[in-house]
C-alpha cells in the first residue's frame, strides 16, 4: 500500500487577511482526499505564534475537522519550522521551552494571504528549510504581493495596464496637500486606493472627491507603508485561475457582478459575506475570442512574475471602449466556499479535491526540479 503523503496546512498569519486563510485553509483540507494524505494543520495567530496540530484543528471548519478526525497529537506550547534541511523540518515544544517531538513534513501547503505569507517570507525560510511548498517561489511571491513591482513586470512584458501612481506612506504623512494634489492632477475623481502590499480588498476604498481621497489614503497607510491609487474605471472584473509550472493551464474566465448597488465596488464585505448584492458567474458571458485572449493574457502575466503552481490574474474590461486591462495576479488566491478560483476550475472540468491534488504534485515537481540546480562548482 502506499504510504500517504503528509502535508503541512499552514494558514492564518500576520496579515489584515488571517479570517479569510483561515477560512480557505478549512475548504482546502475539507476537499483533502484522507486515502492519500495525512493533513497536519499549523496555524498561526496574528502575532505570529505557530500553533500545534491540536490547537489548529480548533480553528478550522466543521467539515475541516471532520476530515480531521483522527488524533492531530497532543497539545503542545509552541510549533515551528527548522530552518535546516538535514533535521525533520517541524519541532514541538513544551511549555518549559524543551523539544516535546519531532515530526516529518513532506511538504507544506501555505494558505496564508496578503503580508508574511505571501509575500515570499514563508517561502523563502521553506527555501531555506529544504521542505517543498505549494504556490509561487520567493520572487513571483513578492512581486506578486507589491502592486508596484507586478505592474512594473507587467508593463515589461507589454500587458496593458490602467494609469495608476503611488506614494510612500512618509510622504503622505509629510505633505498631504502635495499628494492629494498630485493624485488628481493625474488620475482625476473617482479613484480608487489600496495598500500596495495586501488583498482581499483589505484597505481598498473608492474616492469620489478631496475629502473622501484623504480619508481612503488614511485607510491605506494604515496597513502598508505603500499606497497604490488607480484611475476609476466604469469596467467589468473578470478573473481568470492558472495552474501549473513551466507549462500553466488557465481556466475559464469568470466575472463578479455587483448588482442594485449604484456606484458599489467589490469590496471585502461584498467578497466574503452574504450580502445578496453580488454574483459570480463563470463562464463569464464573453465572446469566444475575448475568452481566449483573457486566457492567453492571464498565463503572459503568471510568466511575467516567474510564477508556479497556482495563481488568480484579475482583469478590468472597459465598458466605454471594450479594452481588456490587467489589474493584478494573486499568487494565493482565496480558496473559501465562495472564492472565485476553485469556482473556475469546477466549470472548466476540475473539481477542488482534484485541484488540491494537482497543486501537490506540482509543490514535489518544482522541488524535484531545484534539486538538480548546483550549489557548488
Amino acid at each position: 500500500m502506499k504510504q500517504k503523503l503528509r502535508v503541512g496546512v499552514v494558514f492564518g498569519g500576520r496579515s489584515g487577511e488571517h479570517e479569510v486563510a483561515v477560512r480557505s485553509a478549512g475548504a482546502v483540507v475539507a476537499a483533502m482526499d484522507a486515502a492519500k494524505y495525512e493533513v497536519v494543520p499549523i496555524a498561526i495567530t496574528k502575532a505570529g505564534r505557530w500553533l500545534s496540530p491540536a490547537e489548529s484543528a480548533g480553528l478550522l471548519s466543521e467539515d475541516a475537522r471532520r476530515r480531521l478526525s483522527q488524533s492531530v497529537g497532543q497539545k503542545t506550547d509552541a510549533l515551528a519550522v527548522v530552518g535546516d534541511p538535514s533535521r525533520s523540518g517541524l519541532v514541538a515544544f513544551s511549555a518549559d521551552g524543551r523539544q516535546a517531538q519531532a515530526q516529518t513534513l513532506d511538504l507544506i501547503f501555505p494558505v496564508l494571504h496578503g503580508t508574511y505569507g505571501e509575500d515570499g517570507t514563508i517561502q523563502g525560510m521553506l527555501e531555506m528549510a529544504g521542505v517543498p511548498y505549494v504556490g509561487c517561489g520567493v520572487l513571483a511571491s513578492a512581486c506578486g504581493m507589491d502592486k508596484v513591482a507586478m505592474k512594473a513586470l507587467f508593463r515589461d512584458a507589454g500587458l496593458p495596464l490602467c494609469d495608476y501612481l503611488w506614494f510612500l506612506r512618509a510622504e503622505w504623512e509629510r505633505d498631504r496637500e502635495a499628494v492629494l494634489r498630485r493624485v488628481v492632477r493625474k488620475l482625476g475623481l473617482p479613484c480608487f486606493v489600496k495598500p500596495a502590499n495586501l488583498g482581499s480588498s483589505v484597505g481598498v476604498s473608492k474616492a469620489t472627491d478631496r475629502r473622501t481621497l484623504a480619508d481612503a489614503i488614511d485607510l491605506a497607510a494604515r496597513y502598508d507603508r505603500k499606497v497604490i491609487v488607480e484611475e476609476g474605471l466604469d469596467a467589468r472584473e473578470i478573473e481568470c485561475a492558472v495552474l501549473g509550472n513551466d507549462d500553466p493551464q488557465a481556466s475559464l474566465p469568470g466575472e463578479y457582478i455587483v448588482h442594485d448597488q449604484q456606484g458599489a465596488f467589490l469590496d471585502y464585505t461584498e467578497k466574503y459575506t452574504s450580502t445578496g448584492h453580488v454574483e459570480f458567474v463563470v463562464p463569464a458571458p464573453l465572446t469566444r475570442a475575448l475568452t481566449t485572449r483573457i486566457r492567453r493574457m492571464a498565463l503572459q502575466a503568471f510568466k511575467a512574475i516567474d510564477g508556479a503552481g497556482f495563481a488568480r490574474v484579475d482583469f478590468f474590461l472597459r465598458r466605454d471602449n471594450g479594452a481588456l486591462l490587467i489589474n493584478e495576479v494573486n499568487t494565493c488566491p482565496g480558496l473559501t466556499d465562495v472564492s472565485g478560483f476553485p469556482k473556475m476550475w469546477a466549470a472548466s472540468g476540475l473539481p477542488f479535491p482534484q485541484v488540491i491534488d494537482r497543486l501537490l504534485e506540482l509543490a514535489l515537481e518544482r522541488h524535484q526540479d531545484k534539486a538538480r540546480n548546483e550549489t557548488s562548482l
